[in-house]
């Protein structure tokens, strides 16, 4: 087995797209229409699966086999409320430079400050949300500031 992506169901998926391309400082790697766009960011993929465009387009739209409205309904997963269940990490070499930078493109929303957690490993972290409500940690190296 290996590792293929991770997609998020997303309601406005030109401002999603938009969103990442700031995140993660590149251009979308790929995409499939107003449908699908993938960010290959050093081997990790993060996609992102614009909700609506399905029920938008039924025209466009093959399929086989059974349909499964608890997978197959994307419009009513991108309405679903997000329980924050899944948290997308990413690390950085500089935590205090990417707390600036995500800070000055006034993209996050609800974002903390730097923060330090020691559980059986000490790492220093900030989080914030997308536009759909999915938590972003960013880890990284940091010189606590006296």
């Amino acid at each position: 087995m290996r590792y293929g992506s991770i997609y998020l169901i997303v309601r406005d998926f030109d401002k999603s797209v938009s969103f990442y391309e700031k995140v993660f400082d590149m251009k979308v790697s790929a995409t499939n229409g107003k449908r699908f766009a993938q960010f290959n960011n050093k081997g990790l993929n993060l996609c992102l699966m614009n909700g609506y465009y399905d029920s938008e387009n039924p025209g466009q739209v093959v399929t086989k086999g059974e349909y499964w409205e608890i997978y197959d309904n994307q419009s009513e997963i991108a309405d679903n409320i997000n329980t924050r269940k899944v948290f997308i990490n990413l690390g950085v070499e500089d935590l205090k430079a990417e707390y600036d930078r995500i800070k000055e493109l006034g993209i996050a929303a609800q974002m903390t400050e730097i923060r330090f957690i020691n559980v059986f490993s000490p790492y220093w972290y900030f989080t914030f949300m997308d536009p759909d409500g999915n938590p972003i940690e960013i880890t990284g190296s940091y010189a606590e500031e006296l």
